[in-house]
């Protein structure tokens, strides 16, 4: 295969496994909007829970056998955790603050703007499921093929990134995230834990089809 063709499959293939972090990543740039340096821990989140996937599939495909077939639907509790522990910090804002006002409302995260570890852990529980694909693809294009694969994977985050800071900016969504992202985050996170629990068998749950 040449050079451009493999080019073009692993650019395919980090658009149909990553296409449902444009949404995630919308709602962080959502939170980090009018907040310094905000913006930033977001794509350097995204970069490191990114390239941690990437590395526990090139060593899987090493034959390190780092993380267990079984152990990644558990990998769905993170955001679970991250998103209980949102909605935590909702409830306890609306209880202290003014009833019916939104200055209370605002989560620890919506005021300090997500954390380069929140965005990680979130990038790498939501890419777990993507390393079973990883791994039996860099295996069979070898070495230099799985150099071409992070390569392209590495510059499509930041177009990941690009595209989810542009649909926070749009009015719409930059109006809904503002007044009501402290609610769609914890939504989201627990959501996306959920999704990868079931799909996963996690539990004995039956996994999905």
């Amino acid at each position: 295969m040449t050079q451009l063709g493999l080019v073009a499959q692993a650019a395919g293939m980090f658009a149909v496994t990553n296409i449902d972090d444009i949404l995630i990543l919308a709602v962080f740039f959502g939170q980090a909007a009018d907040h310094a340096g905000a913006g930033r821990r977001v794509v350097v989140g995204q970069y490191a829970g990114f390239v941690a996937i990437l590395a526990v599939a090139v060593l899987g495909s090493l034959g390190a056998g780092l993380l267990p077939v079984g152990a990644v639907p558990f990998l769905g509790l993170l955001p679970v955790a991250l998103g209980v522990r949102a909605a935590w910090q909702v409830w306890r804002d609306r209880r202290d603050g003014e009833p019916g006002g939104d200055g209370g409302e605002r989560t620890a995260l919506v005021v300090r703007g997500p954390t380069v570890g929140a965005v990680a852990a979130v990038t790498f529980a939501n890419g777990g499921d993507n390393i079973g694909v990883y791994v039996p693809v860099f295996t069979a294009v070898g070495a230099g093929g799985t150099l071409v694969y992070c390569g392209v994977f590495l510059v499509f985050v930041a177009v990941w990134c690009a595209a989810g800071r542009f649909l926070a900016a749009r009015p719409v969504i930059a109006r809904t995230l503002a007044r009501r992202g402290h609610v769609v985050l914890p939504v989201v996170l627990i959501g996306i834990g959920l999704v990868i629990l079931i799909e996963g068998g996690a539990f004995g749950i039956p996994a999905g089809h």
